[in-house]
């Protein structure tokens, strides 16, 4: 849970001769085409990443270490939890409504709220169990059996629809909101919401220097973690807007406005209809299997080979009905590279499937999220995938280190670094400004983490800019 990243106060500093020792900008000529409005407006694009990779590196932090430790708990999850994951290979495996009865003699308590079958010859079969006591809310108890002998190998905590067993989730839920619940969320938020202003205009900052200022080799000091800062910030900045775009995606506030666009443009993801269609018998059948076993109506067994004939392979998810007028769901759960995503509606009662949803069906828009959010969250490519994130987070770590080393230095020792000079946005033309302000107005509203900082670091800074001017007029 994103070139020049976050803590980059430093990068582009601004040279002895571009102001005073006032620190109040010296006047320029008017600027004219495209290279003059970019020498109005770089001074501003470097003020932008200096505060910005200032405040917002701390959070940048805390999303990299805990980004890094989630990319690993995939691996790790298998190494602590082997004997639940896995059994030895057999040769004929029980119909999965013995697995569940198995499951459910071990472990009586609250009711079957999935069951997802042994993926492969040495998986366990997961039986899901909603309303436990002592299980958190939103989680499920999972119960793993053998699905050659039925013999129960242990019952952990579950969550999400990675199935994330203790370890994951710990991580993960600090990794995306601290652990402190739906207020913690708006750091990981805030975070995304920065990055990719930090890294993009970092690298526009990067690239826009003399190819001389850019080498690192024979270089010392800050002028060398100058260079390292912006070597490493532009081969990991297309990981970092990624990261950015990813993640608010299924962020609190961005999130809920990009699945309002989504909808309006008719590319929501659509879900396949749980309505059963066999009448009263089937509702009958459908109560029957909601109130705490799942498998009556035509069994577990049936409804499984009803999915199976309409192309369903492994892994797959079994969701029972939710109440009398519902349909058994089973869905495939595959969420690396080719992605299995089909879901089919089975009427309980008469076994007959009742719709069908083709992940190959799906808008462009939430297919591009699906891909987006398992690339984020390392599962897209397996371990490749959970490598490259962990290389994008230590990049991050690395880069807000020598960030805020560059803005001790740039203080020349002094308790803390200085500030580039306010006053750049006067030096924008016109013509360049006022387009400028009305694209951040908008994009602030559709990113409220960025444009109410945004809006409050503005302000700030033109009080304590008038502050700074009375003092100098009475003196």
């Amino acid at each position: 849970m994103s070139t020049v990243p976050p803590a980059s106060p430093a990068l582009g500093t601004a040279r002895p001769e571009d102001s005073p020792a006032d620190g109040t900008p010296r006047p320029t000529a008017p600027a004219s085409g495209p290279r003059g409005a970019w020498a109005a407006l770089r001074p501003l694009v470097l003020r932008l990443h200096f505060y910005a990779g200032v405040f917002v590196a701390p959070f940048l932090l805390v999303a990299a270490v805990t980004g890094f430790l989630y990319a690993g708990a995939f691996q790790a999850e298998k190494l602590v939890y082997a004997h639940e994951l896995t059994v030895p290979a057999g040769d004929t495996k029980l119909p999965i409504s013995a697995q569940v009865d198995a499951a459910r003699k071990a472990h009586p308590e609250g009711t079957v709220s999935a069951v997802r079958p042994s993926p492969g010859r040495d998986a366990t079969t997961r039986v899901m169990l909603s309303g436990v006591r002592g299980v958190d809310a939103g989680h499920t108890l999972a119960v793993f059996v053998d699905p050659y002998t039925g013999e129960v190998r242990g019952a952990l905590e579950q969550y999400g629809s990675t199935g994330a067993l203790p370890l994951r989730t710990w991580i993960d839920e600090f990794h995306r909101d601290l652990r402190l619940g739906e207020n913690g969320r708006l750091y990981s938020e805030f975070a995304a919401s920065w990055l990719w202003v930090i890294a993009a205009g970092g690298l526009v900052l990067w690239f826009s220097r003399r190819r001389a200022l850019r080498k690192v080799r024979g270089t010392s000091g800050r002028r060398r973690a100058l260079g390292l800062h912006g070597t490493v910030g532009a081969w990991a900045a297309l990981g970092f807007l990624f990261l950015s775009a990813t993640g608010l995606t299924w962020s609190t506030y961005a999130g809920a406005t990009i699945d309002e666009l989504r909808t309006s443009l008719g590319q929501s993801t659509p879900s396949v209809s749980a309505a059963a269609s066999g009448g009263d018998h089937a509702g009958h059948a459908a109560a029957a299997g909601s109130g705490g076993d799942a498998g009556h109506g035509v069994g577990l067994d049936r409804i499984l080979a009803a999915a199976r004939a309409e192309g369903l392979g492994d892994p797959v998810e079994i969701v029972p009905p939710a109440d009398a007028s519902s349909a058994y769901v089973v869905k495939q759960v595959q969420r690396s590279w080719p992605e299995k995503q089909d879901a089919v509606a089975v009427d309980p009662a008469s076994g007959e499937v009742t719709d069908v949803s083709r992940f190959a069906d799906h808008p462009l828009l939430a297919k591009l999220t699906r891909w987006g959010i398992d690339l984020h969250t390392g599962v897209l490519f397996g371990l490749v995938n959970q490598i490259a994130l962990m290389l994008l987070a230590l990049a991050l770590i690395w880069l807000i280190v020598l960030g805020y080393l560059m803005w001790w230095r740039r203080g020349r020792g002094s308790s803390f670094g200085r500030p580039i000079p306010r006053g750049a946005w006067a030096q924008v033309p016109p013509s360049v400004l006022v387009p400028l302000m009305a694209a951040v107005a908008v994009l602030g509203y559709f990113v409220p983490l960025l444009g109410i900082p945004l809006a409050g670091f503005v302000v700030v800074d033109v009080v304590l800019g008038e502050i700074a001017h009375r003092r100098r007029r009475t003196v």
